[in-house]
């Protein structure tokens, strides 16, 4: 007899599921600069890069200047060595990935994998290059710092003296994930690059910025989204009734500086000539207090990291003296740990830059110079 039940009827005779290994790559450098300042601040002592991520996950590195206590090592003279690790910071899909793989290495100034030299002689030379047991890592969270003593001081002295003391650790991490194929691949969201174009263009523009001797077109609603100064300017009961294209003039402003603004309102970061500019620090100085005018917090953090990782003897006493006016906490901590040093503080004292800090902020150069007396 036949069954012609309903569960039968709607039921296929087979079915099946198909799932593969998909796998999300990230690389990020680290770049360290002065790195014989950090020499001897002491065995567990660390500076971390920037947070990145791969995939959901987030991770960053820790550069133990004068090594950790990693278990399992105490028979080595840990302050010998400098310790790397990779740390798991936080993410659902890191955490739930069914393996994750790392690798660290150290660049020299060319951005190569640095060798040193073997143990015995005419022996080849080694790359510093490490991965953890069986290349596999498990975030969990009890689990979540992995590395080593990574290299020994006497071995990257060589490094530091080719490279102007100065470093780079790579890490590549790959997070492994088992999937469900689909047969729709969704694209990168792609706003930011279309956005860019609109600026480009000008099309739909409705106001006009004057800026030096250039003219800038733009969209107020746009504007008025991103920044509550801009919304106020543009739409608040002070301006005049809106004609079908506003004209505004911007005074104490560059044109570069008012195009990387306009930049990041449109795409939420920073133009790639910024890097490449050859007034690049001043620039960036200005872009801040730009970013602290029309109330943009997240472009004022970005100009503050770029005026961190560019700091020097000539351009520190001009970032010092910007991050005191604009109430920049941690740049000003930077400039400060960065001219705490014999050497540097005589050669900041003889900049210009100093004499101008000392007539704008003389209360700064007064606990720069307590400071330095009270160390001799």
């Amino acid at each position: 007899m036949a069954d012609n039940s309903p569960v039968k009827q709607i039921l296929p005779e087979t079915s099946s599921s198909r799932f593969l290994m998909e796998s999300i790559t990230a690389t990020h450098d680290f770049d360290v600069t002065n790195f014989s300042l950090l020499d001897g601040v002491g065995i567990g002592k660390y500076i971390s890069s920037r947070t990145f991520s791969s995939g959901s996950g987030d991770w960053n590195m820790r550069l133990y200047p004068d090594g950790d206590k990693p278990m399992g090592w105490v028979r080595w003279n840990r302050a010998a060595y400098v310790s790397i690790y990779l740390c798991f910071l936080g993410g659902e899909s890191a955490a739930k990935a069914k393996r994750t793989k790392f690798s660290l290495s150290l660049l020299d100034k060319d951005h190569r994998v640095f060798s040193v030299k073997g143990k015995k002689k005419g022996e080849k030379r080694r790359k510093v290059w490490r991965t953890p047991k069986h290349s596999t890592v498990k975030p969990t969270s009890f689990h979540n710092k992995w590395g080593s003593l990574f290299i020994k001081k006497s071995h990257l002295k060589e490094l530091l003296l080719m490279s102007n003391d100065c470093f780079t650790i790579r890490c590549v991490l790959t997070m492994i994930k088992r999937q469900a194929k689909t047969a729709i691949e969704v694209p990168r969201s792609n706003l930011h690059q279309d956005l860019a174009n609109m600026l480009k263009d000008g099309e739909g523009a409705d106001v006009t910025f004057s800026v030096g001797d250039q003219l800038f077109h733009a969209h107020r609603y746009v504007l008025a989204a991103r920044s509550l100064v801009f919304k106020a300017e543009l739409f608040g009961e002070m301006k005049e009734k809106a004609a079908p294209t506003q004209h505004i003039k911007i005074h104490d402003m560059e044109p570069t500086v008012f195009g990387w603004l306009l930049h990041f309102v449109y795409t939420d970061s920073l133009p790639d000539d910024c890097n490449d500019n050859a007034d690049r620090i001043v620039a960036m100085q200005h872009l801040l207090v730009a970013a602290d005018r029309y109330g943009l917090e997240r472009l004022r953090l970005m100009c503050e990291e770029k005026l961190c990782s560019w700091l020097d003897v000539q351009s520190v006493a001009t970032t010092l003296a910007l991050a005191e006016q604009h109430q920049c906490v941690q740049l000003r901590y930077v400039c400060l740990r960065f001219i705490d040093c014999p050497d540097v503080l005589g050669a900041f004292m003889e900049t210009e830059g100093f004499k101008h800090l000392s007539a704008s902020c003389p209360l700064v150069t007064k606990e720069i110079l307590d400071d330095h007396l009270g160390q001799e």
